[in-house]
C-alpha cells in the first residue's frame, strides 16, 4: 500500500470511522519536507492536513481517557485478540480486550444478565440454569453500515465487522488456525508496501515528537475533564513551559533530529507515558499483541511501517515489548528509563 496523502503523527484521529478512514488514505511519513520527492503535491498535503488538524487531535482525550478505565482482571493475552469499537483507533481498552471473561457476585432472574463473556461470544443458560459462553454464529452480528466498520484479519481476509471476526475467531478455538489468527488492522485487507530501511528509520522521529505534543495538547485542555493525573501534570508543565519546546507542526525529518538532540529530557516522560496507556491487560511491564493493537490497527492501514517498527521493537523476538525495548525503540538511553515514569 503506497498512500498518497500526507498525515502527521502530531494529528489524532476522531471519534468516527468515515472521518478516521476516508476512503483516500494517509500515510503520516510523507510529511519528511524533502522537495525531490514531494514537491508536486506539497501544497495539497498542508491544504488537507490543516482541514483535519481539529479532528484528528480530538482522539487524543480518548486515548487518555479510555484507558484509565481499563479493567484489571484478565485471562491469558498471548492469543487473544481484539475488538473494533465506535472509536476505530482508540476504543475502550476493556472493550478492546477479547481476553476478559467476567462473572459477577450478583445472582439474578436470568443468569446471563451478570455474566460477561470474551469477545466473539454469548451467554446462553444450561440445563442447570447455570450461565456459560458459547461461541456467537457470525450470522446474528449486526450488517454493517458500510466498508469503514470492516477490518483485515492476519490471514488477510477481509471481515464485514470486528463482530464478524471474532465470532469467526471463536469457532477456530483449539485449532492451528485459531491461534494464528489476529486481527490486524482497521479497514478492508490492502496491498501494504513493504517498509524499506530509511522509512524505518523515520518512523521513531515523527512518533516521539507525536507522543509530545499529545501530551502538550492534553495539558493545554485538561481542566476538569481528568484526562490526566496530578503527576502527569506536573511532569507535562515542565514540557508545557519550556521555551525551547518545539512547536507543533510539519517539521522536516532534519529539525526533528536536531530537536530530539538538543532538547531530549522533553521526550523522555511522553515515551514512558505512551507505554503506560498500553500496558494495561495486565500491567506487567509488557506489551503483548493484544496490547499493542489500540495504536498499531489503526495506523497500519495508513502507515506501512508499522508492522515493522513493532517487530524491531521487539529484540528478543519473544512476541512481548519490554519497557527497555519500548524506549530504545524511540533513542531512549538506558540510564534514563524509569519505571517510575510509567504512570
Amino acid at each position: 500500500m503506497h498512500l498518497e496523502n500526507g498525515l502527521n503523527l502530531q494529528l489524532m484521529p476522531t471519534l468516527t470511522y468515515s472521518m478516521v478512514f476516508p476512503k483516500e488514505t494517509r500515510n503520516f511519513s510523507t510529511l519528511s519536507n524533502k522537495p525531490q520527492r514531494f514537491s508536486a503535491v506539497a501544497g495539497q498535503i498542508i491544504f488537507r492536513l490543516k482541514l483535519k488538524m481539529r479532528v484528528w487531535i480530538f482522539f487524543l482525550f480518548c486515548l487518555a481517557g479510555k484507558t484509565l478505565a481499563a479493567p484489571t482482571e484478565e485471562e491469558p493475552v498471548v492469543e487473544e485478540e481484539l475488538e473494533v469499537g465506535a472509536n476505530p483507533v482508540q476504543v475502550e481498552t476493556g472493550e478492546f480486550d477479547e481476553a476478559i471473561e467476567v462473572v459477577e457476585d450478583v445472582i439474578a432472574e436470568n443468569p446471563c444478565l451478570n455474566h460477561h463473556c470474551k469477545k466473539g461470544k454469548v451467554c446462553e443458560v444450561d440445563d442447570s440454569n447455570q450461565p456459560m459462553c458459547v461461541c456467537q454464529d457470525p450470522l446474528t452480528c449486526p450488517a454493517p453500515i458500510g466498508d469503514f466498520e470492516h477490518v483485515c484479519g492476519t490471514d488477510n481476509k477481509t471481515y464485514e465487522s470486528s463482530c464478524h471476526f471474532f465470532a469467526t475467531k471463536c469457532a477456530l478455538e483449539g485449532t492451528k488456525k485459531g491461534h494464528k489468527l489476529h486481527l490486524d488492522y482497521i479497514g478492508p485487507c490492502k496491498y501494504i508496501t513493504p517498509c524499506i530501511d530509511n522509512e524505518l528509520k523515520e518512523f521513531p522521529l515523527r512518533m516521539r515528537d507525536w507522543l509530545k505534543n499529545v501530551l502538550v495538547t492534553l495539558y493545554e485542555r485538561d481542566e476538569d475533564n481528568n484526562l490526566l493525573t496530578e503527576k502527569q501534570k506536573l511532569r507535562i508543565k515542565k514540557i508545557y513551559e519550556n521555551e525551547k519546546r518545539l512547536q507543533a507542526g510539519d517539521h522536516s525529518l532534519d529539525l526533528l533530529a536536531l530537536d530530539f538532540e538538543k532538547n531530549y529530557n522533553m521526550y523522555i516522560f511522553p515515551v514512558h507515558w505512551q507505554f503506560g496507556q498500553l500496558d494495561q491487560h495486565p500491567v506487567d511491564g509488557f506489551l503483548s499483541h493484544t496490547e499493542l493493537a489500540p495504536l498499531r490497527a489503526p495506523l497500519i492501514p495508513m502507515e506501512h511501517c508499522t508492522t515493522s517498527f513493532f517487530e524491531q521493537c521487539d529484540a528478543d523476538q519473544d512476541k512481548y515489548i519490554a519497557l527497555e525495548e519500548w524506549a530504545n525503540c524511540f533513542g531512549i538511553k538506558e540510564q534514563d528509563i524509569d519505571k517510575d515514569l510509567v504512570i
